[in-house]
């Protein structure tokens, strides 16, 4: 029986006769989201370089759980900036967002490289680094929404792989460039580069939506009218869900298999496996939801995310299969964050998939913010063991992808409906 397709809210039987899906534009914008990808997520997959070199070095005299208020402030502050800038897109276009965006980006990586006490990377790595990504992957991904729509899916998921090629590439490029030319410059770098791929960023992303100017309002500048869509209101709720336990391997991965008796060294290279798995994850699944629906490829994978904790990462203790755990993890969760603004765009009326997009990644900035002291707040309650951790984090993604599951069938109860 052949798959019908739905034509809940703006889907692809309803879409604007606007959307090429295609083109030299088109393609100009994926290329521009790819490259702001690489230098401002892939940077943030990296932290865990980070967090070894600040322990041993510059703030060794300051406990791990401390330094990791850095790594957490950046993302806390990436995900929050998330409804500021979706609006300023829908009002602006994105590349009055993404060139003062690069700026604050670079800047902040240089400041980094200057730094040497807790407060001054607390501002330049955690404040301001978080800040200048979020002004780069907002505009970028939401510029993509308005040139695609039947091949959104897949447009998104080339432009999202830019984040797993930088998530392999750079806490490799660190390690080595710590060790050759010293942090300082090791840092400056990667601001450099940061700063050529930005610049073509800014310069090839295209938005084909008209700016529409905000209308004076009182009180909040975000309308949080937009939660009375109940399907869009599921949606966030099973992606907060998610977003908590999706960290916590990411987080703690190269401790657990340092505590399973497996070189520091090596140990390092199980992040970047995780992050191999997410540039797989990220291609893959969105091409797939552009035949079998967003909804129908983001339920799954959100579910065997948490399932691939409770049922291989609990029995992982050799480096084979703790490598594998890290593959799997990381493609799973690779296509949530991928499929996640595909699904959001479906459901949202043109003109406001910016805004969208950033009240969503605002929403379930807490999320993230909590999963990873939670998870370590578990590991020190169970002394040691991570089995409560791990429990915790598969649980919290099964959860949420029965939020999601909800808000699919809001849509379409028909299960063989693409949707």
């Amino acid at each position: 029986m052949p798959l019908d397709r739905s034509t809940s809210h703006s889907d692809d039987s309803t879409a604007p006769a606007t959307y090429p899906d295609g083109g030299l534009r088109a393609w100009l914008t994926v290329l521009g989201a790819f490259l702001a990808l690489f230098c401002t997520f892939g940077q943030l997959n990296s932290f865990g370089t980070f967090q070894a070199w600040y322990s041993e070095h510059q703030l060794r005299d300051k406990p791990p759980s401390t330094i990791a208020w850095i790594g957490s402030l950046q993302l806390w502050i990436f995900f929050f900036s998330g409804g500021f800038v979706g609006r300023l897109f829908d009002a602006y276009g994105p590349r009055v967002i993404m060139a003062p965006g690069t700026v604050v980006l670079v800047f902040s990586t240089m400041m980094t490289s200057l730094s040497s006490k807790f407060y001054q990377y607390i501002l330049a790595q955690g404040l301001l680094f978080g800040i200048g990504v979020g002004m780069m992957f907002y505009p970028s991904l939401a510029a993509i929404s308005t040139h695609f729509n039947k091949y959104r899916g897949t447009a998104l998921g080339i432009a999202f792989a830019g984040s797993g090629v930088g998530g392999v590439v750079y806490p490799i490029m660190f390690r080595q460039l710590f060790e050759q030319v010293g942090f300082g410059w090791a840092v400056r770098i990667s601001g450099f580069i940061s700063l050529a791929a930005c610049c073509v960023a800014v310069l090839t992303t295209t938005s084909l939506h008209h700016p529409q100017p905000p209308v004076p309002q009182k009180g909040t500048s975000l309308n949080f009218a937009i939660l009375r869509d109940a399907p869009f209101l599921l949606l966030i709720g099973g992606s907060i869900l998610i977003c908590f336990g999706l960290f916590i391997p990411f987080i703690y991965i190269a401790e657990y298999a340092r505590g399973n008796h497996i070189s520091v060294d090596t140990a390092f290279y199980v992040l970047s496996a995780m992050n191999g798995g997410g540039i797989l994850g990220r291609l893959a699944p969105p091409f797939l939801s552009d035949a079998f629906g967003k909804f129908n490829v983001l339920v799954p994978c959100a579910f065997l995310m948490g399932l691939s904790a409770l049922v291989f990462w609990i029995f992982a203790k050799t480096l084979a299969t703790i490598i594998l755990f890290a593959i799997v993890f990381g493609f799973f969760s690779g296509a949530f964050i991928a499929m996640i603004i595909p699904c959001v765009a479906q459901i949202s009326p043109d003109g406001r998939i910016g805004t969208r997009i950033g009240v969503l990644y605002s929403i379930i900035s807490f999320g993230a913010l909590a999963g990873g002291p939670a998870g370590g707040a578990l590991l020190k309650a169970c002394h040691g063991s991570y089995t409560g951790m791990i429990i915790l984090c598969g649980v919290s993604n099964i959860a949420g992808s029965f939020f999601i599951l909800w808000a699919r069938l809001r849509l379409d109860r028909r299960i063989l409906t693409v949707v």
